[in-house]
């Protein structure tokens, strides 16, 4: 019996005991609204963390280089869903979904049409990605109204943190 405690001893001693498992809960105080109040993520949890994502052209023969105006891209409804799509698909190269995402931050400029920032279409993008018959979760948000991003352009850029489960 001495023999089998030892293993687990010198485990512990280094630091190297097993993680306990992984855990994720998304705290949400009123289940009708669009965001989390946060997520609780325990230690043993793998994170992805996304750097800020634009929009691609509407035309997909287009490259950013290609792109001489807003109706390039779209409006930032259009653009809040094309730079969503772009998370998924580099989350899913990873082996993530949009399920796994905990937390985004967005960076909105006003659309010049509208004069101020678009919270409305930002909104209306958004749900096309979280709480859908697809992925019924949502994350943890911030939204900032910036005065300009990396191209003259864009209308919104989002950071995502993603975790799940190893």
């Amino acid at each position: 019996m001495r023999f089998m405690l030892l293993p687990a001893i010198i485990c512990a001693m280094l630091g190297l005991a097993t993680p306990a498992h992984a855990q994720v809960t998304r705290v949400q105080s009123n289940p009708q609204a669009l965001i989390l109040d946060g997520a609780d993520v325990k230690a043993g949890t793998d994170l992805f963390y996304l750097s800020g994502q634009l929009a691609s052209p509407i035309d997909p023969a287009k490259t950013f280089a290609d792109v001489k105006s807003i109706d390039d891209l779209g409006d930032t409804k259009t653009q809040t869903a094309s730079a969503l799509k772009r998370i998924k698909e580099i989350l899913a190269a990873r082996g993530y979904s949009m399920s796994d995402v905990i937390k985004l931050t967005l960076f909105v400029v006003a659309d010049p049409k509208l004069g101020k920032m678009d919270f409305a279409g930002v909104n209306e993008g958004f749900k096309q990605f979280f709480k859908t018959a697809e992925n019924p979760i949502t994350v943890a948000r911030s939204t900032f109204q910036v005065s300009a991003l990396a191209g003259p352009y864009f209308l919104i850029e989002i950071e995502a943190i993603a975790a799940k489960k190893r």
